[in-house]
C-alpha cells in the first residue's frame, strides 16, 4: 500500500497548478517527504502514507532517536528531504542534517550566535516551531529574527537577513513558508507593544520584496478601501486609524506569530494576527483594527483581498494566530472552497476562502462563556461580531478590578498547537485546552523593549472538568459540532497528525506519543517518550519503510513553570501556578524519538 500511495503522490505531482513553489509542490505531493511544517500549503498535517494503520499501530517500536543538546519547549517538527532529517532545537536554535541511511549520523550542525538578550524578550518560552525547504535551502527564522537561508547540502549560510529588531521588543517563534518565489515570514511581540507585520522575501537572494503591517494606514497595511472587503463590504479608508485612540496604533501589538497557509489556485495566502497591545482595554478604546484578524493576501503584491476580524476590541489575550486549514466541501449543497480556523477564544471559523464570506462560527469547546455565539445574520448591523457576555468583559468596572470565571483562559481553547484534517473522514483532530481565568487589568506606560502587558491572570480547570484540562476533539466544521472527544489530564500542547491509515497521533504534556482511531477516538497506541511533547507529530517515509517521529522537551507557555523553573504563582503569565502538578510527571529534555513497525520491509 505504500508503493501505491508513493506512485499517486507522483502523479499527482504532475498535474498540479505551476503558480506555487514548484519544488515544494512536488515534494509535498510525495508523502514520503516533509518540506513544511504544514505538511502542506493547505494547513492540513494530513498524511497519505498508510503502511502504519488502525490494525498494527500498536505494534510500534522504537526505531532510532536524538538528543538535541537543548532543553526548554521543543515545538515543531523534523523535515525529511532526499533521505536526510533536518531537526531544530529551541533558542539558540541549533540545525542538524541527519543522514538517514545512517542511524541519524549528523551531516552538519548549524549554530548560530544569538544574544541572550533575546531570551528576555521571549513572553511564553525560548520556543522555535521550525524549519521550511525549498529549492535546496533550510530556511531558519531565529529567534531575533534573523531570516537565514542555509544550503541544504552543506548547513552553509547562503544569505540571511534581519527582520526585526529585538530592542524594540520583536522576537520570532513561528516557522516560514515558501510561496513561488518568496518566504513569507512574520513577527512577535505584541507583549512589548511591537506593531506585527507580514513579509515577503525573496528566495533567491534574501531581499524584500513587501511588507505588510496589522495596524496604521492603509498604504502600510497594503489594502485598497474600495476592493479589500470584510464580511463582502469594503473596510473603507483608514479603517484601522479609526478603530484606535490618537497614535496607539503604533504600538498596538496583532504581531503574526503564527501559522501560514496558501491556495495555489487563487494565489492567496492566509494568516491571522495577534491580540492588540495592552492587554488592558480600557487604554485602547475602539476596535483595534486590524488585530485578531484573519487575512488573505495576494502572494505576489501583498495586497489584501478580505479580512475579518474576529474578536474586534479584544478583552483576553485571545490571538488569532492559530492555522487557517483549507479544504474544499459541500456547504448547503455546494461545493465551496473553504478556511476552517480553531481560535483560542473557543470558536470555530469556517469561512469561503474566495470571498471571506462568514459560513459557519460555533464553539469548539463547551465551557466558552465569554461571548453567548457569533452573529451570523447577515442583516443584522453586528453580523459576524461575537456576542459578548457583559459579566466576562474586562472593562465593565474600568481597571484594577478583578474579573472572574472567564472562560477559555488567554492560552485559549486551543493555542498555536495545529490541528490535522483528515479528507477520508471529513473531520479535524483539534488539540484542546480547558481552562478558564480571573483577569485583572491595570494600567501601563509604553518604554520601547520593555513588557506592555497591563493585566494579572489566574488560570484554573473549567468547571466540570474533574480537573482534567485538555482533550483532542474530532470536530465536523460543516455540522459545527464535535464527532467525539478523547479528553486528557492535561492540556493537548502538540500538533495532531491524521494519517491514511485512519490513525491520528498527537502526544501529551506528560510525554505520551498516542495514537487513536480517527473515526471514534479509541486510543490504539501510546508510548512515554523522556519528557513532555509540545512538538508535532509528523510521519515520512524511507526505503519502503514509514516512521513516526515526534519532538519531546517541555515548555511551551503551557510548561513554562517547568521548562523555565518558575516559583512565583504569577510568573508566565498564571501558567506556572496552573501547570504546577506537572512537576510530578514528567522532567526537562530535548529528544527526537523515532518509530516504526518492528517487520515493516
Amino acid at each position: 500500500m505504500l508503493a501505491t500511495a508513493l506512485a499517486a503522490a507522483f502523479v499527482l505531482a504532475s498535474a498540479l497548478p505551476t503558480r506555487a513553489n514548484d519544488d515544494v509542490l512536488r515534494r509535498t505531493a510525495d508523502p514520503a517527504q516533509q518540506v513544511l511544517q504544514t505538511v502542506d500549503y493547505a494547513n492540513t498535517r494530513y498524511s497519505r502514507l498508510d503502511q502504519i494503520d488502525t490494525g498494527n499501530v500498536g505494534r510500534l517500536k522504537v526505531a532510532w532517536t536524538f538528543s538535541t543538546g537543548v532543553l526548554r519547549g521543543h515545538e515543531g517538527a523534523p523535515l525529511v528531504v532526499d533521505g536526510v532529517m533536518y531537526v531544530h532545537t529551541p533558542f539558540p536554535n541549533v540545525v542538524y542534517a541527519l543522514d538517514l541511511d545512517a542511524d541519524g549520523r549528523i551531516l552538519w550542525k548549524y549554530e548560530p550566535k544569538q544574544t541572550s538578550d533575546v531570551a528576555a524578550i521571549m513572553c511564553c518560552d525560548l520556543v522555535y516551531r521550525g524549519l521550511a525547504y525549498a529549492d535546496g535551502m533550510v530556511f531558519l527564522h531565529q529567534n531575533d529574527t534573523t531570516l537565514v537561508a542555509l544550503d541544504a547540502r552543506t548547513g552553509a549560510v547562503r544569505w540571511s537577513v534581519a527582520n526585526g529588531d529585538p530592542r524594540l521588543g520583536e522576537s520570532n517563534t513561528a516557522t516560514v513558508m515558501p510561496v513561488k518565489d518568496k518566504v513569507i515570514v512574520g513577527i512577535a511581540g505584541a507583549e512589548f507593544g511591537a506593531r506585527g507585520h507580514i513579509s515577503a522575501y525573496n528566495i533567491k537572494d534574501g531581499s524584500l520584496a513587501w511588507r505588510a503591517w496589522s495596524t496604521g494606514p492603509d498604504s502600510d497595511l497594503l489594502v485598497d478601501p474600495e476592493k479589500t472587503t470584510e464580511l463582502g463590504r469594503p473596510i473603507g479608508k483608514d479603517s484601522s486609524l479609526k478603530s484606535w485612540e490618537g497614535d496607539q496604533w503604533k504600538i498596538g501589538g496583532g504581531a503574526t506569530w503564527g501559522w501560514f497557509a496558501y491556495d495555489p489556485t487563487l494565489n492567496l495566502v492566509y494568516y491571522g494576527t495577534a491580540n492588540p497591545a495592552t492587554w488592558n482595554p480600557s487604554q485602547r478604546p475602539g476596535d483595534n483594527k486590524w488585530s485578531m484578524t484573519i487575512f488573505a493576501r495576494d502572494a505576489d503584491t501583498g495586497m489584501a483581498r478580505w479580512v475579518y476580524q474576529m474578536t474586534p476590541h479584544d478583552q483576553w489575550d485571545y490571538d488569532g494566530v492559530n492555522e487557517m486549514i483549507l479544504t474544499d466541501q459541500e456547504i448547503d449543497g455546494h461545493p465551496t472552497p473553504l478556511l476552517t480556523h480553531f481560535d483560542r477564544n473557543g470558536f470555530a471559523y469556517t469561512l469561503n476562502r474566495a470571498t471571506g464570506e462568514l459560513l459557519r462560527a460555533a464553539p469548539f469547546e463547551p465551557t466558552v462563556n465569554w461571548a453567548r455565539g457569533v452573529d451570523l445574520d447577515r442583516a443584522s448591523p453586528s453580523y459576524g461580531r461575537p456576542l459578548v457576555d457583559p459579566a466576562h468583559s474586562t472593562e465593565t468596572e474600568g481597571e484594577d478590578v478583578t474579573y472572574s470565571g472567564i472562560c477559555p483562559a488567554a492560552l485559549g481553547a486551543k493555542n498555536q498547537q495545529p490541528a490535522a484534517y483528515s479528507p477520508q473522514t471529513r473531520l479535524f483532530y483539534v488539540p484542546t485546552t480547558r481552562m478558564c481565568m480571573d483577569y485583572e487589568p491595570f494600567h501601563v506606560d509604553y518604554v520601547a523593549g520593555q513588557p506592555y502587558v497591563g493585566a494579572t491572570l489566574t488560570m484554573y480547570p473549567a468547571p466540570g472538568s474533574d480537573g482534567r484540562t485538555g482533550a483532542l476533539t474530532a470536530w465536523d466544521a460543516v455540522a459545527g459540532r464535535a464527532a467525539w472527544t478523547a479528553p486528557e489530564r492535561f492540556s493537548v500542547w502538540s500538533g495532531a497528525l491524521a494519517t491514511a491509515g485512519g490513525v491520528v497521533f498527537y502526544g501529551t504534556l506528560e510525554g505520551y506519543l498516542k495514537a487513536v482511531d480517527a473515526r471514534t477516538g479509541r486510543e490504539l497506541f501510546r508510548f512515554r517518550t523522556p519528557s513532555g511533547i509540545v512538538g508535532n507529530v509528523m510521519t515520512y517515509a524511507h526505503r519502503g519503510r514509514q516512521y513516526v517521529a515526534v519532538l519531546s522537551g517541555i515548555g511551551g507557555w503551557a510548561g513554562i513553570g517547568l521548562a523555565a523553573g518558575l516559583t512565583d504563582p504569577n510568573a508566565g503569565s498564571g501558567a506556572g501556578q496552573a501547570y504546577g502538578a506537572l512537576t510530578s510527571y514528567t522532567n526537562l529534555g530535548g529528544q527526537l524519538t523515532v518509530f516504526a513497525l518492528p517487520d515493516a520491509p
